[in-house]
């Protein structure tokens, strides 16, 4: 089994940064995908960034410029840092772990980070 712990969410205003953070543990082999989602209130989830062990990312097109995706495979987390954040920024994100490629999401899942975008 997989666990992941979220921290880092919470309130900004426009053109603000946060740094969303997502610690790893259990059955855990740094080969696999690890990625952020998000889901708006009454939006299907949506792949925000993602990056493989090896450092490669890849990025939804309305936050590429402002998000930069990073791990540590040592210690198993994975971090995303958001900048210039705007109101159609908010939404719920979730850590992602487990995929095999970076074209979808793997079996684990967060319990989710509130991050709301206003002034």
């Amino acid at each position: 089994q997989v666990q992941l712990v979220e921290s880092g969410g919470g309130l900004v205003q426009p053109g603000g940064s946060l740094r969303l953070s997502c610690a790893a543990s259990g059955s855990i082999f740094s080969i696999y995908v690890m990625g952020w989602y998000r889901q708006a209130p009454g939006m299907q989830r949506e792949l925000v960034a993602a990056i493989t062990s090896g450092g490669s990312t890849v990025y939804a097109d309305s936050v590429k410029g402002r998000f930069t995706i990073s791990r540590d495979n040592g210690k198993n987390t994975v971090i995303l840092h958001s900048h210039n954040l705007k109101p159609e920024d908010t939404a719920v994100y979730y850590c992602n772990f487990g995929g095999v490629g970076l074209g979808a999401p793997g079996p684990y899942w967060g319990q989710g980070t509130q991050v709301t975008v206003s002034s």
